[in-house]
């Protein structure tokens, strides 16, 4: 009888790689999970059912992207159709048109101009800046975060939208249960009973058994009355605002939006308040706000995909914009785990003369991510990409610019995780004068990073490449 159980398992292990060779498209992480259940046995399979199925965008957003789709419609209706004429104009530029297009078509999301952007940087400029926003508001505050910390700044964030709720603002809020544990532990009744509609995007109940925390809504989004809004890679935390001598120095970046760039974060937002909400909003006027006076002409374009996405625009966007240069990339990234393709685009950029550099953390916030990070390195430098690592602190931001004519800013790493479990969203800015300014920022870190020598790079110890290497393998989770 002891062959039974051998034979029970092996059964087992040949469903579980007919099912990976059947469910999984790309063929490097086929290979990757076939290996996995293959060489540790029992703990491969559980990896791949916990972190290798998307029994989630199977199951709920099937349904909550056929509501998307529907509120997407009545919309169309409510925003003019202005976009196509802007693509056509000398403003976008020939260079940028095909990426604008793009995402026209496939998630119809509007190119708007008369459009006020600001850039901030770190918490010690974004957090003022909400502060004040909010305080104006007259109609509504969305908010949406995936990191909402009750401390200093989370706490004044919290007692000036509670007194805003009580004044007759409307406040919707939505945080990530696996992001900010401490909204429900601590505060999420007295908002509520103040007054504020607040909802975890997913309710968590067993963390260690759940698969909803493999879906994480990473997405940063404020938008205020319909008409400003706030984007970027800054979470509601203390440590953001390198206020406390002798703490890690934390480098982010974050963008404000006055016009009608904010339409399509509202609608994201809509569309995820609908999903973790009973009272369902509608697309009304009075959240897409017509605003004739603003006394700008920047053109921006708002990108969101997530598990509920039929593609995966976030990534299509960055490749689409790495595709379309011409002389310079330059990428900062606190993750640099991606897949095959941007890592293609990079390396086939770089071999191809553009000047390719990416700024990304000397040392990490975790060390398994940093090892499987420091994998992608050789082949990126064997192309000619410049590697920059950040000394003065954790560099956070998510940004990219493209021969100082595109800028991107958002919540999006460049890893799988952002790629495809993610709800992320990443605002696009078509503007000289404004990329060039991020393009000094870029510099400005530069400053602070030591550049990687490749030759001394190539001579690390086989041990340590093995280890980095092993560690890519788990990219899926991390």
């Amino acid at each position: 009888m002891t062959w039974i159980i051998p034979c029970i398992y092996i059964l087992i292990l040949l469903l579980v790689c007919l099912r990976i060779i059947f469910e999984t498209r790309s063929s490097t992480k086929t290979l990757a999970y076939l290996l996995l259940c293959v060489f540790l046995p029992v703990f491969g399979m559980i990896f791949y059912m916990a972190f290798g199925i998307n029994y989630w965008r199977k199951k709920l957003y099937t349904k909550k992207t056929g509501e998307d789709e529907k509120m997407l419609e009545e919309l169309k209706k409510t925003i003019p159709h202005y976009s196509g004429s802007i693509v056509k104009s000398a403003e976008i530029g020939d260079d940028n048109a095909e990426l604008a297009s793009m995402l026209i078509k496939d998630i119809h999301s509007p190119l708007t101009r008369n459009n006020k952007v600001k850039l901030l940087l770190n918490g010690e400029e974004k957090f003022p800046e909400l502060l004040k926003a909010i305080e104006n508001a007259k109609h509504h505050i969305h908010i949406e975060y995936y990191i909402y910390e009750c401390d200093d700044i989370g706490t004044a964030i919290i007692e000036l939208l509670i007194r805003k709720a009580k004044e007759g603002v409307q406040v919707r809020f939505i945080y990530d249960d696996f992001g900010s544990p401490s909204i429900k532990r601590k505060i999420e009744k007295r908002m509520r009973d103040a007054g504020v509609e607040i909802y975890p995007f997913h309710k968590v109940y067993f963390y260690l058994l759940a698969n909803r925390i493999n879906y994480r809504n990473h997405r940063k989004i404020v938008v205020i009355d319909g008409y400003t809004g706030f984007v970027g890679g800054i979470n509601v935390s203390d440590k953001y605002i390198n206020k406390t001598k002798g703490q890690l120095y934390w480098r982010d970046t974050h963008l404000r939006i006055d016009g009608p760039g904010v339409y399509y974060m509202q609608y994201l937002f809509l569309a995820d308040w609908n999903f973790c909400c009973s009272r369902n909003l509608k697309p009304e006027d009075i959240y897409f706000g017509q605003h004739a006076d603003v006394k700008a002409d920047t053109l921006v374009q708002v990108v969101g995909s997530g598990p509920d996405s039929k593609q995966p625009l976030v990534l299509f966007s960055i490749l689409q914009a790495i595709y379309l240069a011409k002389e310079e990339i330059l990428i900062t990234t606190p993750y640099l785990i991606p897949g095959n393709d941007i890592m293609d685009a990079l390396r086939i950029a770089a071999s191809s003369g553009l000047s390719v550099k990416l700024l990304v953390p000397g040392k990490g916030d975790s060390r398994l991510v940093n090892a499987a990070a420091k994998a992608n390195y050789n082949d990126l430098l064997q192309a000619g990409v410049e590697i920059y690592l950040y000394r003065k602190g954790f560099v956070h931001a998510k940004t990219l610019v493209a021969d100082g004519k595109l800028s991107m800013i958002g919540t999006a790493n460049m890893d799988y995780r952002s790629f495809e479990l993610n709800f992320e969203v990443n605002a696009i800015i078509y503007n000289k004068t404004f990329s060039k300014k991020l393009r000094t920022v870029f510099f400005d870190d530069l400053e602070h990073a030591v550049k990687l020598d490749a030759k001394k790079w190539y001579k690390r110890p086989v041990y340590i490449k093995l280890a980095e290497k092993i560690a890519r393998l788990f990219s899926p989770a991390l």
